[in-house]
């Protein structure tokens, strides 16, 4: 099967990039040389939103030397949600079968990548890396992010009857064939609201659905992109697919 890894980038430069220091930053690996080195067999897509570090230069570079490596530039801060509906569409039209989701921060761990391609091989149309299924976990987080996330799992799974315990997770895989069934340009919300909505739309429309559990670490360098907007946009949204799963 052939595999895309999209990462949507925005001041990403030193994750992108290989780096020494101490405990965990002591990996060798930038987080491309670790998808390479986890999943060979996969191309890697950066979606990067003008970075202004120069992330996108780095890509560049890297990208003369390595043919599984792509990217799309994009004219500036547009959003994690239509990031990934942009690589969505690329994958398709490059004839890849599967597709992850991925941060370029290191909180998703490289080495699990080959543990959804199995389930996909396995025949589940989307693997999602839950934090909260047995066996999962969550490391070096704020305790009212770790709240916060909590009771917006909880918020989305009785809104929306989905029966995923991580709606919000950012770690996932599809079989690209799931993507022309859910009307990817209807979905405009980003973050949280993106990851709820893309999962409930797949499940509403039939596809097998299989969490795995995960250890989700706090990014190795940089800031987190959640803000006060993503989160409200979230808010609603779950009541408008409530009502959307009444009527349909």
């Amino acid at each position: 099967m052939k595999g895309l890894v999209i990462i949507p980038t925005y001041n990403e430069r030193e994750n992108i990039a290989p780096r020494s220091g101490k405990g965990r930053d002591s990996t060798k690996f930038g987080i491309l040389d670790a998808v390479h080195h986890y999943l060979p067999e996969a191309d890697i897509l950066i979606v990067d939103d003008a970075s202004p570090d120069g992330t996108a230069e780095v890509v560049k570079k890297k990208m003369k030397t390595d043919r599984k490596l792509h990217i799309l530039e994009r004219e500036g801060k547009l959003g994690l949600g239509t990031a990934y509906i942009e690589g969505f569409k690329w994958a398709i039209a490059h004839g890849f079968d599967y597709a992850f989701e991925m941060d370029a921060d290191f909180s998703h761990d490289p080495r699990d990548l080959p543990r959804f391609v199995r389930e996909i091989e396995d025949g589940a149309d989307l693997v999602i890396g839950s934090r909260y299924v047995e066996g999962g976990a969550v490391e070096d987080w704020p305790r009212k992010r770790m709240i916060l996330s909590h009771y917006a799992n909880i918020y989305a799974r009785l809104g929306t009857s989905a029966p995923i315990r991580d709606l919000t997770a950012g770690y996932k895989c599809y079989r690209t064939e799931v993507f022309s069934h859910i009307r990817l340009d209807e979905i405009t919300t980003d973050g949280y609201g993106f990851q709820i909505e893309i999962d409930y739309r797949v499940w509403r429309a039939g596809f097998k659905v299989k969490e795995i559990p995960i250890c989700f670490l706090d990014r190795r360098v940089g800031v987190s992109k959640l803000n006060r907007r993503i989160v409200w946009q979230a808010l609603f949204l779950v009541p408008r697919l409530w009502l959307w799963n009444l009527w349909r």
